[in-house]
């Protein structure tokens, strides 16, 4: 289903175009065919005090700031050094992610919770819906 290229940007959005989409497994799928919050109406996510927000809440109306960031020296502190705390304060804003292995990212987080992030990521091209575990984000900057 997924497989990773550490440095081979290209080949990945070719696999990317062939998987479908991610749902995060919290989300359920409603009556027609939208997906809805895992909680029902009214639930005060963890995230902003508001409601769930997922794919339902839809992508960023524009692509991303064009530019990189630069990784601060700081940036690698060590393994387990990003936590929910830290990133928490970057929901619904533009940052920029350093995974442990691969290219970095622009991404913009609707979800943030004990031991995982989802959001939307950019591809290049457009926004895909996307999900990471804390453990493999060595370093991030918000905008």
């Amino acid at each position: 289903m997924y497989k990773e290229y550490e440095d081979d940007f290209d080949r990945y959005e070719e696999l990317e175009d062939n998987v479908d989409e991610f749902v995060c497994p919290l989300m359920r799928q409603g009556p027609f065919g939208q997906f809805m919050p895992p909680f029902g109406p009214g639930f005060q996510g963890p995230t902003q005090g508001g409601p769930f927000q997922g794919p339902a809440s839809g992508p960023p109306s524009g692509p991303p700031p064009n530019f990189t960031p630069q990784q601060s020296a700081a940036g690698g502190v060590g393994t387990f050094a990003v936590d929910a705390g830290a990133i928490r304060r970057c929901t619904f804003r533009f940052v920029y992610i350093w995974p442990d292995r691969g290219r970095g990212f622009w991404a913009f987080l609707v979800f943030v919770g004990p031991r995982s992030v989802a959001g939307w990521r950019w591809n290049g091209r457009r926004w895909v819906y996307f999900g990471m575990d804390l453990r493999r984000i060595e370093s991030f900057q918000c905008f």
